[in-house]
């Protein structure tokens, strides 16, 4: 297997650019639990390994339950989750799986019935976000785990 440069370090000025996006997105108006269940589901959809090992140990840090964390695959089926959390989880799988169609009227109208204006905007956004650090953590092959550390993810328990 080639071994991938480390992202991160070739360009710190757009690693630093995207991440604070990241957080102004995490500043607005949609409670961190939802933002969560956002990064999760988006980085399950893309299947990136990096990004979901980061977010679960984020959300359990938070506090999340770890049933729910096991259920976010299975959202739709699930008892677990609130209408307002399956309204965004809806909404990311749509964005995530943007096909030539688009967003349609009724995924728009589902959405925007859950989510004020600039709450919609930041759901939006974070999607956008997650979609762009799960491409680049596929791409360079960021192992799970590695920045654990650093970031302080090992108070999570879950090495």
């Amino acid at each position: 297997m080639t071994q991938r440069l480390d992202h991160l370090q070739q360009n710190p000025d757009l690693t630093n650019k995207l991440t604070q996006l990241t957080f102004a997105v995490k500043k607005g108006a949609v409670e961190h639990s939802t933002l969560a269940l956002i990064e999760i589901r988006a980085s399950q959809i893309n299947g990136c390994a990096f990004c979901l090992d980061m977010h679960i140990k984020e959300a359990t840090i938070r506090g999340e339950r770890p049933l729910r964390l096991h259920h976010v695959a299975i959202w739709r089926e699930s008892p677990l989750f609130s209408d307002r959390e399956r309204a965004a989880l809806a909404w990311t799988e749509a964005l995530t799986r943007l096909g030539p169609e688009g967003i349609s009227d009724a995924q728009y109208e589902a959405v925007i019935a859950h989510f004020s204006p600039a709450e919609l905007v930041d759901l939006t956004y974070m999607v956008m976000v997650i979609n762009a650090w799960n491409r680049a953590s596929i791409a360079f092959r960021s192992v799970p785990g590695s920045a654990d550390k650093a970031i302080g993810l090992d108070r999570a328990g879950l090495a």
